[in-house]
């Protein structure tokens, strides 16, 4: 009912101040926990927290089984003893009961250890939050800025009014000017001017989208051309070292590889079919196949032109490509702008 009273007044508030003041009210709101969750050192210190709950928990869970296997002892034992034991005994458990929920409340309790440290880690990111926001709404003329993780209950928010990301620029560039140098500074200015307009103007961010999403798809083109061109080096490295191990074995009066494999093929049977037009493989004097020549300069050079002016058709045809796709692209966002100031 609180919440409800509170939402309600602040309505009558922005009513009666756009009356009063004949002009559009500007309203933003923010969610802290999604600024806190984005800001590092918070981010740190909150897994540092975390890992001393976990250590908390831990002793909790080691009291109440150390409670259980007393009380299991005692149940097991009570027939043997007499009344004073087992009153003693009980009294110990209820002891150490009580000694449990009060470590589990100073830990856990809603004034415990854990919400208190919480509470102090968020305070310093929070007032650098709050110094942002006001300095956002003096800039942007907002006239009130709501924070939605707050005890205010907003039943619609639309997301055009979320300034959080602007909050979470200001606190990173505040962190990054003290590192940065004079020309370093004048870059970031430029950009935070351009992320400024960005924010004021959806058509120019849905432009920058866009332009984003080419320069990512370009990246990766150019990432898959090199790729091909290292395998393509890769391949035509290999078949200039064949041919080097061809003219070797041709010096040497060796059999090459290929020469090698020719004569371990066995020959067809008798009752094989056979091609009427395959020539027969030469054989020297002593009956041993004769390795077939290397192949010439000539040869070589002729490989060498034709792989080349593949690989130029191939890049021709790439160029081509991208030019249609870059003039389809660019007629589409141009239609888009038509539309949108339509």
């Amino acid at each position: 009912m609180r919440k409800q009273f509170l939402f309600i007044f602040l309505a009558l508030i922005v009513a009666n101040t756009s009356q009063a003041q004949g002009k559009t009210t500007r309203i933003g709101y923010i969610d802290m926990e999604y600024i806190l969750e984005n800001v590092s050192d918070y981010k740190e210190a909150k897994s540092q927290l975390e890992l001393k709950a976990q250590k908390w928990k831990q002793e909790v869970e080691a009291k109440k089984l150390n409670i259980n296997t007393l009380k299991e002892n005692l149940k097991a034992e009570k027939a043997l003893l007499t009344k004073e034991l087992i009153e003693e005994r009980e009294t110990e458990i209820k002891f150490l009961e009580q000694e449990m929920m009060d470590y589990q409340q100073k830990q856990f309790g809603s004034d415990g250890n854990l919400m208190r440290q919480k509470a102090a880690l968020a305070k310093p990111i929070q007032d650098q939050v709050f110094t942002a926001v006001q300095d956002i709404a003096e800039a942007k003329n907002y006239d009130f800025v709501f924070d939605r993780s707050s005890d205010l209950t907003m039943l619609f928010s639309n997301k055009r009014f979320d300034i959080s990301d602007q909050v979470l620029r200001v606190l990173n560039r505040t962190e990054k000017r003290e590192q940065l140098t004079k020309k370093q500074l004048k870059e970031q200015e430029a950009k935070e001017n351009l992320e400024n307009a960005i924010d004021d103007n959806p058509a120019m961010a849905d432009r920058q989208k866009a332009l984003d999403e080419k320069k990512a798809a370009r990246e990766k083109l150019i990432q898959d051309r090199k790729l091909e061109q290292e395998a393509k080096k890769k391949e035509y490295e290999d078949r200039r070292n064949a041919i080097a191990a061809e003219r070797e074995a041709k010096k040497n009066g060796t059999v090459s590889g290929t020469a090698k494999t020719a004569a371990e093929t066995p020959a067809p049977t008798e009752g094989s079919k056979t091609n009427s037009t395959s020539k027969p493989a030469e054989t020297g004097s002593d009956g041993a196949p004769v390795a077939e020549p290397a192949m010439t300069k000539a040869e070589e050079r002729q490989l060498l032109y034709e792989q080349r002016k593949k690989e130029l058709e191939e890049k021709r045809k790439k160029i081509l490509e991208e030019r249609e796709a870059a003039k389809k692209a660019k007629e589409a966002e141009t239609q888009k702008t038509n539309t949108t100031n339509n």
